[in-house]
């Protein structure tokens, strides 16, 4: 190669992901590896029989990917980077369609030249797995690392105030006071924690109610308090502290021997926990509109995790449990503004909601379950209730969903037997508008009210789907409905039948069909698990995928994930409104790159289950 082109070479390189991360000398070392290829319009690319020869990477001009049996396989412009899957038995036919100058590269010698950047080998792996990959492991350093991430153990408040259920009030409060200038105490008695005393508990539960001080401690103490192993994430610890309104929460060694106690106060040093004070102000509201002020923090909250790359699985959690916590509130509200509910029920979370993947564009899917015996005033009354916990959630950020799968529709606001109808019917008859309705309640989630009446109808969800080998077909089909592009051509989104799209939406052509991907293959093991991350998981575990399908479906989901958050985190700088649509503009070639592997994979996925479940 005429060594005068070196300098432009390695200009192009410069701006190339992930080649920007490279030093001169190295990219200067790539650039002398570099072979010249030109494509008149119309012309081949002859590859070499060896597999996993070369990378290829466009200067200028447009290639296209074609099947064996001529069907569009991608079609690609300058700075896109193809050859990554050589080195498997899949063949495939390059063709320019205009002029083209492509740089080709030895995979090997490129390898050898980047070994010392280990952040740039994998996003040049040959595996799209360990591609995606590359891009969701953030490198955390120690004073960076998210608090979220950190075991329970490190970040506890120790020593901690311990007292045994011989001693009086005055005794604890003198040690919790004097001694260790502790809020709280635990009581254990021969290394068993019987039970737990704050310093509020003290206000409430002796001064307020005149107890005598020289009484036992465990007069007063909360027995069998909520506790958290000390190998749990803190993520644990906030969850209960927010599902449980606690503040402390002792922490137990693999012995069950308490060794700590976690409070917000050892939370306050991220940002992202500041989400469990946003819990604590939500409870505190005493209006719809005092609520709905709050939608700002919910906000800042998401920007916080967002910006610290915290993964869309805590992402997702975290921001359930706001949600959760909103609800509940207006179930509470609700209650003082209509009167006490009249009969038992259970309000209920369906869809992402209720898999714990909540996001700033969520909307509401919701459900009221009521006990056989609600008179036609009971039905009235809840009618007006779940009126007014919609309507609250629209006003806290949550919108009303525009398939009006919500409580406040008549329709799913019922008895207990008639929903249990509603499953019979869905199961047995798995049409369109049955499956549709069946995919939305397919993952509920109580959250208020009576539990026992959404265990029941839980048990008898389950009894239809289990085993349902032609609503597995429905499932499968309805999987299968969904073609996800190609990939993304310049400014386009590239379907299957050759078209573009001037927008990705990310939730239906990606994120939707990992989940049912997830359900599929989860339901047909007998799982009861709602999360689509844990579903891959439960599904790896029970042996219906092996490890490369479940590295693969689970590097994916969390790519596109991240992706979805990264474009809302955008949408919130730029001031306009949160959606699932993705410019195809604003993609960088290595972005693109990686969708195309992601779509790829997840069409490879419905073909596996076409032929597993049929469909």
């Amino acid at each position: 190669m005429d060594t005068s082109l070196l300098p432009n070479i390695v200009a192009f390189l410069k701006m190339i992901v992930p080649f920007n991360h490279l030093s001169l000398a190295v990219l200067d070392t790539i650039a002398r590896q570099v072979e010249i290829v030109y494509l008149g319009k119309g012309e081949f690319l002859y590859q070499e029989e060896k597999p996993c020869r070369f990378l290829y990477l466009i200067r200028s001009g447009v290639i296209e990917q074609r099947e064996q049996n001529g069907s569009l396989r991608a079609r690609m412009g300058a700075e896109d980077i193809f050859g990554f899957s050589l080195q498997s038995q899949e063949t495939y036919q390059v063709v320019a369609l205009e002029h083209s100058l492509i740089y080709r590269l030895d995979y090997r010698a490129l390898v050898y030249s980047i070994v010392d950047y280990p952040h740039v080998t994998e996003q040049l792996a040959l595996s799209a797995n360990q591609r995606l990959q590359s891009t969701v492991n953030v490198k955390w350093a120690e004073g960076d690392k998210g608090i979220f991430f950190k075991r329970v153990v490190d970040v506890a408040q120790k020593p901690i105030a311990i007292a045994t259920p011989d001693m009086t009030i005055q005794q604890v409060a003198c040690l919790m006071r004097h001694e260790m200038r502790s809020s709280c105490a635990v009581i254990v008695d021969d290394k068993r924690l019987l039970g737990m005393i704050t310093d509020k508990d003290m206000t409430k539960r002796v001064v307020a109610d005149g107890v005598l001080v020289s009484r036992p401690i465990t007069d007063v103490m909360t027995e069998q308090p909520i506790v958290v192993g000390q190998q749990e994430l803190v993520l644990k610890a906030v969850q209960l502290m927010m599902l449980h309104n606690i503040q402390n929460v002792p922490v137990l060694d693999d012995d069950q021997k308490v060794v700590g106690v976690i409070t917000p106060q050892q939370l306050v040093q991220k940002h992202s926990v500041q989400a469990v004070f946003l819990i604590e102000n939500i409870r505190r509201c005493e209006s719809v509109e005092a609520l709905s002020f709050l939608g700002v923090q919910r906000q800042a909250i998401f920007e916080a995790m967002a910006e610290a790359n915290l993964s869309a699985h805590l992402i997702g959690q975290v921001m359930a449990m706001i949600y959760d916590a909103f609800t509940r509130q207006l179930v509470d509200l609700a209650q003082v503004h209509l009167g006490p509910t009249p009969c038992r029920y259970v309000w209920l979370a369906a869809g992402s909601h209720a898999r714990n993947e909540v996001h700033l564009g969520s909307d509401q899917d919701n459900a009221l379950v009521l006990e056989d015996s609600a008179t036609e005033s009971d039905r009235s009354y809840f009618r007006h209730f779940a009126m007014y916990i919609c309507k609250g959630l629209a006003k806290s950020g949550y919108d009303l969903c525009s398939g009006r799968f919500m409580a406040a529709t008549p329709k799913w606001c019922q008895s207990l037997t008639v929903w249990k109808q509603y499953y019979r019917k869905w199961a047995k008859n798995p049409e369109y508008d049955m499956l549709l309705n069946l995919t939305v309640f397919l993952e509920i989630r109580p959250l208020a009210g009576d539990e026992s009446i959404f265990e029941e109808l839980n048990s008898f969800r389950l009894e239809q789907v289990r085993g349902n080998a032609k609503l597995m077909v429905a499932l499968v089909r309805n999987a299968l409905s969904t073609k996800p592009p190609l990939g993304v051509f310049n400014k386009l989104v590239l379907k299957k039948n050759g078209k573009n799209d001037n927008y990705l939406n990310i939730k239906k052509s990606a994120i939707q069909c990992l989940v049912d991907l997830a359900r599929i293959y989860a339901i047909h093991e007998g799982g009861d698990i709602l999360n689509t991350e844990e579903r891959m998981d439960f599904s790896f575990r029970h042996e219906v995928i092996n490890e490369m399908s479940y590295q693969d479906l689970i590097g994916t989901y969390r790519f596109v994930n991240q992706l979805r958050y990264s474009h809302h985190l955008q949408c919130l700088r730029k001031g306009v409104a949160v959606s699932n649509y993705l410019l195809p503009e604003n993609f960088s070639s290595f972005e693109r790159q990686h969708l195309k592997d992601v779509f790829r994979i997840i069409y490879g996925f419905q073909q596996t289950v076409k032929m597993r479940f049929g469909g």
